[in-house]
């Protein structure tokens, strides 16, 4: 039979970057202008960002997915060692007092953005590996069940969890983290293996966010400031103060598209952080209501992809990118309308930066690639 990719997804995938464009072009044009003189600098940059995702997807579409769970320990660690690289000294490069992003001529890319991707096929390679009939023959004979599910799948994991933990947290990114733990816990809760294990390591991974926010201050600040926005309205409150400004303004039809007045210098990060705030202005109820249900028809597609996968590697694939980019959507839209701390994730497909937008489009590619086979 013919093999063909799905084509509804590709469509849902393709509306939400033609909206996320198309809004990001009337969004950022008066930041352009008062940085650049320039209404479509932020625009053009987004679309070279399009552009290089675009050649990637139609080189991953020809790999075999064989070849890809075969390389995706090298991936894996290449990405850990360039993330690593932004504490050098000329390469890396510092903004708003954290270091992640690397320096190539005037623009920089940020290489933990490409962990959402590598980490989840490096993990999918292991555990579909392990949990195969001839793995199991292999090592089984001397040991009980439990002890090999514990050392050969419970422990890796923890490892694979707890380099990367160590290293956005010195790079002062736990919204990152964040976003790669529940994709690779939900990777390991569907993939067959015990309960108790999931358990833990939601137990552990509860431990170690009350740590990381007992460490910082400022992180129990952000706490305090959704509780109590108006404690501090020009302070710690006044980002989610605007946002909920610019979403109450647009009522339930919008403002209209481009005639938002809060992206002229009244909502902090309204390109990235806070663009669903913006969005809800100048679209209203209406048209953040069709978002929202673009992301959950994107859900509901990825994982129709991972449920007739061939193999256990590409299911899991497919559960794990879906997650990824719908947790984080969702994480995003929660914190602007302050129901959750703001978190400084982008919204996919539509934030402004394209170290994000590419590994996306990567991500849709692998999705696709994973629904023709």
């Amino acid at each position: 039979m013919k093999r063909t990719i799905n084509y509804p997804f590709l469509f849902v995938s393709a509306i939400l970057l033609f909206f996320g464009f198309i809004f990001l072009a009337t969004l950022s044009a008066p930041a352009s202008i008062k940085a650049f003189e320039n209404a479509n600098y932020y625009l053009f940059h987004q679309l070279i960002a399009l552009f290089i995702g675009l050649v990637l997807a139609l080189i991953v579409i020809r790999i075999p997915m064989d070849f890809i769970k075969k390389t995706s320990l090298f991936l894996f660690i290449i990405n850990i060692l360039l993330t690593m690289a932004v504490f050098m000294p000329i390469i890396g490069t510092e903004f708003w007092g954290a270091k992640r992003w690397i320096s190539i001529g005037s623009n920089t890319f940020q290489p933990s953005e490409f962990l959402k991707i590598t980490a989840i096929l490096f993990l999918c390679s292991l555990i579909s590996d392990r949990l195969s009939e001839n793995y199991k023959k292999e090592r089984i004979f001397s040991i009980k069940r439990g002890y090999y599910n514990l050392t050969n799948l419970l422990l890796p994991f923890f490892l694979i969890l707890s380099v990367i933990a160590i290293i956005l947290y010195l790079q002062r990114d736990l919204s990152t983290l964040g976003i790669i733990s529940i994709s690779l816990v939900v990777i390991y809760f569907l993939s067959e293996t015990p309960l108790w294990h999931t358990i833990l390591t939601f137990a552990i991974g509860l431990a170690g966010a009350i740590l990381f926010i007992a460490i910082e201050p400022y992180r129990i600040q952000r706490l305090l400031t959704l509780l109590r926005p108006e404690s501090d309205p020009l302070g710690r409150g006044f980002q989610i103060k605007q946002s909920l400004i610019a979403m109450g303004s647009g009522g339930v039809l919008g403002e209209g598209l481009g005639l938002s007045t809060q992206k002229f210098g009244f909502l902090p990060q309204a390109m990235s952080d806070s663009v669903f705030a913006i969005l809800g202005e100048e679209l209203g109820m209406v048209g953040s209501t069709i978002v929202v249900l673009l992301f959950l028809l994107f859900l509901y597609f990825g994982f129709k992809i991972a449920v007739s996968a061939k193999d256990r590697f590409s299911r899991l694939v497919a559960v794990g990118i879906t997650s990824w980019i719908v947790f984080q959507a969702f994480i995003n839209i929660a914190s602007t309308i302050g129901v959750f701390p703001l978190s400084g994730i982008p919204l996919p497909f539509f934030s402004y930066g394209g170290t994000h937008l590419i590994t996306e489009i990567v991500g849709i590619a692998l999705l696709l690639k994973i629904s023709r086979n």
